[in-house]
């Protein structure tokens, strides 16, 4: 079989010829034609500007001097009605000056007079290429935005709402962002949407976890490194500092960052400029970092494992990401979701919905893992389900334990510290998460509050 007879053929590009003199358009017009090109020749600029208006054209070559409309005139015209045409001008040599100025215009190449339809063809390719690029660019940074924009964050408890709104007012700001919250929360998804619903949106967004390398590896990660700068670096090599630049990077796990580099990032917070690992020059670097953690970094500081000055530049912003116990309206919204996507990867499952039992012990589960645990609790009955409604037999043996309605103390004297801890967890999440109203009712600050929850979150973790 011949596979290139097979291939689909794309349809010859179409191309407005213009030039105020009928034999030389018509003559570049047959050229082009005959190298493949849908080629159309016009000898009349009014008569352009109408077509181009009113047709699509993938391309326009066009003269510059002529009577009526000049071709800066039909490059504006034709760029606006589609900013992905390909625009090529023919000058003269005595007009180079206006020639140049349509490159400023958008024009992607100026040809002087007399030129070969071989040259023409050249680089009215060239043009056709850079196009297709500027529109499959366009659709996928498009496509990342829809992907990733606020809407998809799931959550309509007034917690999440808080978040959400916080999102919107920041996304535009060039301020370091710090996003805190247990492991599962979500984290990186807000991340995401913080590029993508800023200005920043079609730039580079950049992650990487600072947990999962090693100092000097992360180091030559961040910031690059020259060749020879140590063993194995047979290559000079740009950090993500300089692949983000003009975009965003996403500093996971930041509270796992040595103090070592933790102070390179503070400069680079500071003064805007990075150093490759062995280099002798800095290069300027405009990032926004997002950072995020599921650490107490207030007690890091104290623990001398994390750079006070460092937290002040990181927390103009904070993002608190409520754990998903804290928010439990959120989860049958959350459960329709995961089990559609997970129906759509595991299309032969015959599970179609929750018994009202299996609901209500996912609604009673504390879920430690949060959103991602319950992402996978979900595949889990999709994939292993084998009837058409999701019995509690089908749920994991971990969920068999329900959460406790009111704080509970058994039968032991506990510490009035331990009382007061299980309260504010009580009432906080008795308010749906709300931290700004569960602090006006306990008759605290916020401030307060986070940490009494951190106490409480610590103290669990322990037992």
């Amino acid at each position: 079989m011949n596979d290139a007879k097979d291939a689909p053929r794309r349809s010859p590009a179409r191309v407005m010829v213009v030039d105020d003199e009928r034999s030389m358009a018509e003559m570049i017009a047959d050229g082009l034609g005959a190298r493949g090109f849908d080629a159309v020749a016009i000898w009349s600029s009014v008569e352009a500007a109408r077509r181009l208006g009113e047709e699509r054209f993938d391309a326009l070559v066009t003269d510059l001097r002529m009577p009526e409309l000049d071709g800066l005139a039909l490059l504006s015209i034709a760029l606006s009605a589609s900013p992905e045409c390909a625009v090529i001008v023919m000058t003269a040599y005595s007009a180079v000056d206006s020639a140049i100025d349509s490159i400023r215009r958008g024009a992607y190449h100026y040809l002087c007079k007399p030129f070969k339809i071989d040259e023409a063809a050249l680089f009215l390719e060239r043009a056709l290429d850079a196009a297709r690029l500027r529109r499959e660019a366009s659709t996928l940074r498009r496509t990342l935005k829809e992907r990733f924009a606020l809407g998809n964050i799931i959550g309509r408890s007034g917690v999440m709402q808080e978040v959400c709104d916080l999102v919107e007012r920041v996304a535009d700001a060039s301020v370091p962002i710090l996003i805190t919250g247990e492991t599962g929360t979500g984290k990186g998804l807000v991340a995401r949407a913080l590029h993508a619903q800023g200005g920043r949106a079609p730039r580079a967004f950049v992650t990487v976890n600072c947990a999962a390398l090693p100092e000097q590896l992360l180091e030559s990660e961040l910031f690059g490194h020259v060749k020879g700068a140590f063993t194995g670096a047979t290559s000079r090599r740009l950090g993500l500092f300089a692949e983000a630049d003009g975009g965003t990077l996403f500093l996971d796990e930041i509270g796992e960052m040595s103090p070592a580099l933790q102070t390179k990032l503070l400069d680079v917070l500071e003064r805007g400029v990075v150093r490759a690992v062995g280099a002798n020059k800095e290069s300027a670097v405009d990032v926004r970092i997002v950072a995020a953690t599921h650490r107490d970094l207030r007690r890091r500081v104290t623990e001398g494992a994390f750079r006070e000055d460092l937290l002040y530049r990181l927390e103009v912003v904070t993002l608190d990401m409520p754990p998903l116990r804290h928010r439990r309206d959120d989860i049958p919204t959350l459960i329709e979701h995961f089990f559609a996507q997970a129906k759509a990867r595991h299309p032969r499952s015959v599970a179609e919905r929750f018994s009202p039992e299996a609901m209500a012990r996912l609604l009673d589960h504390p879920w430690p893992g949060n959103v991602r645990e319950l992402e996978h609790v979900v595949e889990r009955v999709v994939l292993l389900g084998r009837a058409r409604e999701v019995t509690v037999g089908d749920l994991p043996p971990t969920m068999g334990a329900k959460a406790e309605s009111l704080p509970a103390f058994g039968s032991t004297v506990v510490p009035l510290r331990d009382v007061q801890r299980r309260y504010v967890a009580w009432a906080y999440e008795q308010l749906g998460g709300r931290k700004l109203l569960t602090a006006e009712k306990l008759g605290v600050d916020v401030k307060t509050l986070s940490r009494w929850l951190r106490a409480d979150d610590d103290t669990s973790k322990e037992e």
